[in-house]
């Protein structure tokens, strides 16, 4: 049996350990990350929205195989390629509705609306995102609006969809998007629907 010195020593102890056995339990605050393990989080979070929301499907240009077009990893996420022009979807008729075209690349696609050329979405800052700010980025997604005021963004843009993100998230997203190589790539402007094609 403890002595009344042995019981009172382990009283105090059980006092003194009760702060970590709080913190062990989650009773106190959580140790803040240091700056850069929030960094690397943020850019894990936007890279993995990036790719769950399929951004690569219309954004990076495809090089044929066998097996059909696959993504072109040189070009990821760059747009559609700055040559590559695509011609006005053909016009609805009564038979056959409005159509819907696009290039073997998926990158560019015309319907009722015009021509739509997927953007480059790189930091390069004269042709992709380098010149945009975080504001700008999250503006955008939620308005449709190219840089937050501009022009409409076209189909098959989904930024519908995007706009239901947390500022949290779009931020991570613009964050994973300014971590990439810089392409160089000058994707063509939209062409309103009813421009006449130059030959």
């Amino acid at each position: 049996m403890l002595s009344l010195d042995n019981r009172t020593r382990l009283a105090f102890f059980a006092l003194a350990a009760l702060p970590l056995t709080l913190l062990v339990l989650g009773g106190a605050s959580p140790v803040p990350k240091s700056p850069a393990i929030e960094t690397r989080l943020r850019l894990e979070r936007g890279e993995h929205l990036v790719r769950l929301g399929g951004c690569a499907e219309c954004h990076t240009p495809k090089r044929m195989t066998a097996q059909g077009p696959v993504p072109d990893l040189t070009r990821f996420l760059s747009g559609h390629p700055a040559s590559a022009r695509l011609t006005p979807a053909p016009a609805p008729s009564s038979e056959t509705g409005p159509w819907t075209t696009t290039t073997t690349e998926q990158t560019a696609w015309s319907g009722p609306w015009g021509v739509s050329y997927a953007s480059n979405l790189t930091p390069d800052t004269h042709s992709g995102l380098g010149m945009w700010t975080e504001e700008m980025f999250v503006k955008a997604m939620r308005t449709g609006k190219h840089y937050g005021f501009s022009r409409a963004l076209l189909p098959p843009m989904p930024w519908q969809r995007l706009a239901k993100l947390s500022d949290s998230d779009l931020k991570a997203v613009f964050a994973y998007l300014r971590s990439l190589p810089p392409v160089r790539n000058h994707v063509p402007d939209p062409v309103p629907a009813g421009t006449p094609q130059l030959d």
